[in-house]
């Protein structure tokens, strides 16, 4: 008989840094301090995107709906931003108006700030990332609706804000289960 310990890998961190790392690079582009390139695309894709889905399907098959349907939901978010920008059908569908883009994120607003209520029996940094995220996506629905550079640029100093917390949050769940102790408070 074996003596081993069966433990379960986190998931929780890939989806983090996932989330993290992706709204740090767009939201040095929205802050004004690089332009939408294809780094951000590309990180939209892979981290923001594939990572964040399997992280959510791991957790889903955990029974943890909370990060679940967060990673998930994210991950599609990403995708679905990507697509937007590169719009593959551009010969049938149109591009995006300031107004789409204000419905599109004025919905996202409305399912994180759902989830932020959820994180209220979360830890201090999850209550901090998703709260940052809901502000984050109300700013820049009304950069998209008044056609505001100012609110845009407020908005990627609250999303790089959201995306650093989300990396911390990461960091710590890897260092602390690591060191099986708290060396990064939560």
């Amino acid at each position: 008989m074996s003596t081993t310990e069966n433990t379960r890998a986190n998931a929780g961190p890939l989806g983090l840094f996932g989330f993290g790392m992706t709204t740090v690079l767009l939201n040095l582009h929205n802050s004004g301090i690089t332009e939408l390139s294809i780094v951000i695309v590309s990180m939209g894709l892979m981290l923001g995107g594939a990572a964040q889905i399997i992280a959510g399907v791991i957790e889903f098959k955990e029974g943890n709906t909370f990060g679940g349907t967060a990673f998930t939901a994210y991950g599609f978010f990403w995708w679905s931003l990507c697509a937007i920008w590169i719009n593959p059908f551009k010969e049938t569908i149109n591009s995006a108006s300031n107004i789409s883009m204000a419905a599109y994120l004025l919905l996202w607003c409305i399912f994180t700030f759902f989830m932020f209520i959820g994180t209220l029996k979360h830890n201090t940094i999850t209550k901090v990332v998703f709260l940052s995220l809901t502000v984050l996506f109300l700013l820049l629905a009304l950069g998209d609706i008044f056609e505001s550079h100012a609110i845009k640029v407020t908005a990627g100093v609250v999303g790089l804000i959201c995306g650093l917390s989300a990396i911390y949050s990461a960091g710590g769940q890897i260092i602390n289960g690591e060191f099986k102790k708290k060396i990064l408070p939560l």
